[in-house]
């Protein structure tokens, strides 16, 4: 393979060191999605007006390695946000082994903003070494997965403020 997947393979070998940071911030629950993940509601702010999502919250190691593997479903109004206690290298990011759901991936800078946004597909291989990795491209602190497509159906994109309870960063909104 080319130089640039073995650089994204290693980078995603430092993700279950990265994954032992605590979670960027605490968040109010509301309650809890099953499997005992805290959920809240979040806000994307675009163009057209905010846009509110359900999420589930991964914020611990094994939360975060988890994700949305397994599932055949997720609802249109929903997805999951990873947060993390510090910045994430841009060359780390998210691979989609053992999740049979297509996904948009929306990569959150320290103040808040869409920095990168990336439609995942599935991976049906049992090898783990198999499935593409989906590095971010930029610093980020949070991500957010979706169903594939949302953010192009929304008008949503890089630049766009997401706010979620007890982000200390809150990106300005204009409006």
């Amino acid at each position: 393979m080319t130089t640039n997947r073995r650089e994204v393979i290693k980078g995603l070998a430092l993700l279950p060191a990265l994954g032992a940071m605590p979670a960027l911030l605490p968040v109010a629950r509301a309650d809890e999605a099953p499997g005992g993940l805290a959920r809240a509601t979040l806000a994307i702010h675009a163009a057209e007006g905010p846009r509110r999502l359900e999420v589930e919250l991964a914020e611990t190691p094994a939360q975060r390695r988890r994700g949305l593997m397994e599932r055949d479903h997720l609802e249109a109004e929903s997805g999951m946000l990873f947060l993390y206690d510090g910045l994430q290298p841009p060359e780390s990011g998210f691979w989609m082994y053992r999740t049979r759901i297509p996904l948009d991936i929306a990569f959150i800078d320290a103040a808040g903003r869409i920095a990168a946004i990336h439609t995942m597909t599935p991976c049906h291989s049992d090898d783990p070494g198999q499935c593409r990795a989906y590095p971010a491209g930029v610093a980020y602190r949070a991500a957010l997965e979706v169903n594939a497509g949302y953010f192009a159906d929304r008008d949503i994109g890089i630049g766009d403020c997401v706010s979620w309870p007890g982000a200390a960063a809150s990106c300005s909104v204009e409006g």
